[in-house]
Order: structure tokens, then C-alpha cells, then sequence
């Protein structure tokens, strides 16, 4: 087997896991489509599979592949990035200890731990993970995971992964980083002191808004045989076809994100030229907050931008619902660009929690189109809002 350890990032997408079929010389991984394998005597196993739920050879090459281009040593696919979410709180937490979050965090998320596992005995504290004071405050001697997302979901906030890690592990916790926004392009949590990464492979992973599916990736032994043995016992893990079209997804990463960021920018300008924008969020911006350190951990800032729009929640809805090529629809990541609502649509479950996002905030996800048919589109629906 290759060492891909020291190829570049495209070289590792479309080959790591990934080498011609030995049995038929295929270039593209096979969809395994099987439920159970021969074995050669009781306990034989060829190449390691007995059932597919524990083991499918497509999705070992998934979990091979995005593994290699995080930089972990084991990845563990899921049918959804709630599903690796769920395992990955339920591997390292027990009745009575603590998660710190972000106080803007994914709305699935924040309802996975406040309605799901508050019932478990799990507590939580959201806090803003841009202020690392406010981070260690939080942190108590029952807290055993600090949960980022950054860039936020959708308010685009940046944390500080090198300087959460450190009070993560001071603390003998460990640090989750969920990177679906940056991808593992533009973004590295392990190489940033992170003990696991989380992707909603649906999103920029996938590219094509045609699979759902979730990962796991970390480089730590003990976590993994964790995660491995949730991820068989509860067994929420994605058929062949969907690994193989995360796969596929994942060959045009680099090319993608480069695009996706090209276009962002092109957007951001144009929102900040027109008078019916009050606020852009965008960690591209020198003026945000968070732009010192997103310039620092990121390669560029992504295809995700939130901006708020004068006549508040009204006004926000009509953009919404006013644009072509910006399709109304939940969701992010895909080569086509989306627009939503928030608070009305993916946030909706932290209506009156300290994470209710603003009323008048409208998140778009850019996609790969001509960047001037983009810009054009908006600014129609800016002008007839």
C-alpha cells in the first residue's frame, strides 16, 4: 500500500485509498454493493470484511482517503454528520460530564446535545469560542470535550484551534473541531493540536448535494477503537453507493474550493457596495474579528458568507425568496449556490435559546457558477427586496 503521507492534497484526494482494483485493474473504486462476504474456513476473513455493517471495502476506502487528507491516522464513516456528531459526544462523554459548545453553533447540533443528550445527563455551556478567557471560565472538572465549529455556523465566527487545544488539554479534555465550513483544504485541525475532526460529508466533502454522510478522523488509537465499535453496535454507516459518491466528491476538493472562494469574494464585494446590506459576514474581511486568526489556521475563507439586510426578518425572507441562481434550499457545500434563512430554516431549533440567531440574517452558500452571474442575481434580489 502507497504512502501518501507525502503527496499534496489533490494527489491524496483522488488517490489515497484509492488504488486500481487488484482483482479487475478498475481505476475507480467498485461499489461493493453486498451485505456479507464468504469466509475461507470459520473466522477466514478476505481482506478483513465479514458483514457490512462493521466493514464494506467502498467505505474503507472513504475512511482511508479522508483520513489521509486531514492527517489522522483512522477515519470512521457515518451515514450522516448527525450520526458522527451522535458518536463521537457518546464515545467520549457519560451521564454527569460537561461539553462547552459555541454559543452559535449548527443548529442540529445544539438540539442533538440540549434536547437529546441532556436527557443522557450530559451538560452543557455555550460559550463564544473566539474568547478563550470565556472558554477556560467554562471549563469545569467534569468537562471532558470543548466542541468547536469554525468558522460558525451562521454567523461565521473563528476560533482559535492551536489556543482551544492547549485549554482543552490543560484541562484533560479533548478538543472536537467540526471543520465542514473550511474543509480539510483549507483547514487542518489535527496539525493545530485538535484530538478529532468531524465533517458533515454532505456538504463540501460530498460537493454535489447528491449523498449525506458524516466522518470522523483522528489520530488517536484509543478513540478510534471507540468510535469503530459505536459505529458497528449502533450502526449508522453509509451504504457502498454513498462512500463511493463521496468519493468522487472528494477528487475535485482542491479545484472546488479554490472556486468556491473565488466567487465568495466577488459576492462579499458586491453586498458591501449595496445600501440594502447592514452588515457582512465574511472571515475574509480585514474588519472581522476573527480575521487575524482564520488568515493565520486557513488557506483562503471559503464559500460561505451571512449578511444581514435593512427591514429586518420581512426583508430578509424577500431576498430569499427573490433570487435565480441562488437556490432557496437548506443546506451548504454543493457546486450549486443556495441561499436560506436561518433563524426560519437550519437554526430554527434555537428559536428563544441564547443561540437564536438574528431575525434579519439571510446565510448563502456560493457555489461554482460564473461568479458574475452570481454577483448579478443577488444584487436583482437586493434591489427588489
Amino acid at each position: 500500500m502507497t504512502d501518501f503521507a507525502p503527496y499534496g492534497f489533490a494527489t491524496r484526494a483522488i488517490h489515497a485509498g484509492q488504488e486500481p482494483d487488484p482483482t479487475t485493474g478498475s481505476v475507480i473504486v467498485p461499489i461493493h454493493a453486498t451485505s456479507t462476504y464468504a469466509q475461507d474456513g470459520v473466522g477466514g476473513l478476505r481482506g478483513g470484511f465479514e458483514y457490512s455493517r462493521t466493514g464494506n471495502p467502498t467505505r474503507a476506502a472513504l475512511e482511508e482517503c479522508m483520513a489521509a487528507l486531514e492527517g489522522g491516522r483512522h477515519g470512521r464513516a457515518f451515514a450522516s454528520g448527525m450520526a458522527a456528531t451522535d458518536t463521537a459526544l457518546r464515545a467520549m462523554c457519560r451521564p454527569g460530564d460537561h461539553v462547552v459548545i459555541p454559543n452559535d453553533a449548527y443548529g442540529g447540533t445544539f438540539r442533538l446535545i440540549d434536547k437529546v443528550l441532556s436527557q443522557w445527563g450530559v451538560e452543557h455551556t455555550p460559550v463564544p469560542l473566539s474568547d478563550v478567557d470565556a472558554v477556560r471560565a467554562a471549563v469545569r472538572p467534569n468537562t471532558k470535550v470543548i466542541w468547536v465549529e469554525t468558522p460558525t455556523n451562521p454567523l461565521l465566527n473563528i476560533a482559535d484551534i492551536a489556543l482551544l487545544a492547549q485549554v482543552a488539554h490543560s484541562a484533560g479534555a479533548r478538543l472536537v473541531v467540526d471543520n465542514t465550513f473550511a474543509s480539510p483544504y483549507l483547514q487542518s485541525p489535527l496539525a493545530l493540536g485538535a484530538d478529532v475532526v468531524l465533517h458533515s460529508t454532505t456538504k463540501y466533502v460530498g460537493g454535489h448535494s447528491d449523498v449525506v454522510g458524516g466522518i470522523l478522523v483522528t489520530s488517536d488509537d484509543e478513540l478510534d477503537s471507540a468510535f469503530g465499535f459505536l459505529q458497528n453496535s449502533a450502526g449508522a454507516v453509509p451504504g457502498p453507493f454513498d462512500a463511493w459518491l463521496t468519493l468522487r466528491g472528494i477528487k475535485t476538493l482542491e479545484v472546488r474550493m479554490e472556486k468556491h472562494s473565488d466567487n465568495a469574494e466577488l459576492v462579499v464585494q458586491a453586498l458591501l457596495r449595496h445600501p440594502r446590506v447592514t452588515s457582512v459576514l465574511y472571515p475574509g474581511l480585514p474588519e472581522h474579528p476573527g480575521h487575524e486568526v482564520a488568515a493565520k489556521q486557513m488557506k483562503r475563507f471559503g464559500g460561505m458568507i451571512s449578511f444581514t439586510v435593512e427591514g429586518g426578518e420581512a426583508a430578509a425572507l424577500e431576498v430569499c425568496s427573490r433570487t435565480k441562481l441562488f437556490t432557496l434550499a437548506e443546506s451548504l457545500g454543493g457546486v450549486e449556490s443556495l441561499i436560506e434563512h436561518p433563524g426560519k430554516m437550519t437554526h430554527a431549533s434555537t428559536a428563544g435559546s441564547m443561540l437564536e440567531v438574528p431575525a434579519d440574517l439571510v446565510r448563502v452558500s456560493v457555489g461554482i457558477e460564473s461568479g458574475d452571474d452570481l454577483v448579478a442575481d443577488l444584487v436583482a434580489a437586493l434591489d427588489q427586496a
